[in-house]
Formats: C-alpha cells, sequence, structure tokens
C-alpha cells in the first residue's frame, strides 16, 4: 500500500483545516453515472463543515459546495 498516495485524500476535519489554512491546491471527485470517479474541479477549500465543503474554483473564483459523503476530495 503506497502511503503517500493514501495520503492525499481529505477525510477527516484535521486534513480539511490543514489544506484551507495552507491555501493547497484540492481536486474534487464525484461518481459518474457509470459509477467511475471523475475529476469535477479544482480549486481552494474556502469553507467546511461536517456535511459540506465550499470550493473556490482555481480559474474562475466561482464558489461551490460538495457534500462529503458523495464527492472526495484530493491534494494536488
Amino acid at each position: 500500500m503506497n502511503t503517500d498516495r493514501n495520503s492525499r485524500y481529505l477525510s477527516q476535519d484535521v486534513h480539511f483545516f490543514a489544506a484551507a489554512l495552507s491555501e493547497t491546491l484540492v481536486s474534487v471527485w464525484e461518481e459518474d453515472p457509470a459509477s467511475v470517479y471523475v475529476e469535477i474541479e479544482r480549486g481552494y477549500i474556502e469553507c467546511y463543515t461536517p456535511d459540506v465543503v465550499r470550493i473556490r474554483n482555481e480559474e474562475t473564483g466561482y464558489l461551490t459546495h460538495y457534500s462529503r459523503d458523495t464527492a472526495m476530495f484530493q491534494r494536488m
């Protein structure tokens, strides 16, 4: 098991806090209808709660909310 690869995924509050504080670029992934994860956005964590993460898009600056239950977040 590659621990470096696994450490790139954000799942705990402390992971989201560190990424937000350091302004780390984050990739957001969601399942498509074929049950395959696809990258849907890259950006910076603006805010997070136990249920939702708000991402500021890297290119446009638009804010989007993603459910922590359905999306996967990865440090870039």
